[in-house]
C-alpha cells in the first residue's frame, strides 16, 4: 500500500492536467468551420495547419492572384475547369493549456509555512498552433466544400494544390508566374 501511495504521489506532482487541446493535422481536414473556432463562418473549412510565419499566406495569395492588397482575405476569384469559385481565408490560433502541478505543490506548501508563493506564473502552461482555414463559394454564394456539392472533390484537390504550392514556394512571384499562360 505504501509502495501505491508513493507512486500516487510521484505520478501527481509530475504530472500536468490538459485543460484545452489543440488539434494535430497531419496534412488538411474538412470540417464545419465554425466548429473549429466560433467566430468563422458557418461554410465547411478546408483546414491545414499553418508552420510558416503570420502573413505568410496572405502575402501568397496577394501575389499569386495579383491582388495589390485588395480583398485579398475574402472572395478571390479563383478558376477551376472553367468554373468561377470564390476563395477566403482565415487565419486562427487554437491553444494547448496544462495545469501545472508540481508548481501549485511546491507553493502551497510555501504557503502552510508561512512563506509566498514563487512560481504563480508557472500553474499554467500555454502552447499555440496557428491553422488555416479556406472557405470557398460559388457565385450564388453555395458551400462548394459541403458534402452534397456536386465539384466539391475538384475544388478539395485544387485548394490541395494550393497548400502544397504554398508550403514548397518561397519566392510567391514564382506562384504568378507560373498561373501566365
Amino acid at each position: 500500500m505504501k509502495k501505491f501511495i508513493s507512486y500516487l504521489i510521484i505520478i501527481i506532482t509530475y504530472s500536468c492536467i490538459p485543460l484545452k487541446i489543440a488539434p494535430s493535422i497531419e496534412g488538411e481536414k474538412i470540417t464545419n468551420a465554425k466548429k473549429f473556432k466560433k467566430d468563422l463562418p458557418n461554410f465547411y473549412g478546408f483546414i491545414f495547419e499553418d508552420t510558416k510565419n503570420a502573413n505568410e499566406f496572405y502575402n501568397f495569395i496577394n501575389t499569386k492572384y495579383n491582388l495589390k492588397h485588395i480583398n485579398v482575405e475574402s472572395n478571390v476569384p479563383i478558376i477551376i475547369n472553367n468554373n468561377t469559385y470564390y476563395l477566403s481565408f482565415f487565419e486562427r490560433e487554437r491553444t494547448t493549456k496544462t495545469l501545472n502541478l508540481v508548481p501549485i505543490a511546491i507553493d502551497a506548501d510555501r504557503n502552510s509555512k508561512g512563506k509566498d508563493p514563487i512560481l504563480e506564473d508557472l500553474y499554467t502552461s500555454r502552447t499555440g498552433s496557428w491553422y488555416l482555414v479556406l472557405t470557398v463559394t460559388d457565385p450564388e454564394i453555395k458551400d462548394c466544400l459541403n458534402p452534397n456539392y456536386p465539384q466539391r472533390e475538384e475544388i478539395i484537390k485544387h485548394l490541395k494544390m494550393v497548400r502544397d504550392e504554398y508550403f514548397t514556394t518561397s519566392n510567391y512571384m514564382e506562384s504568378y508566374l507560373k498561373m501566365k499562360p
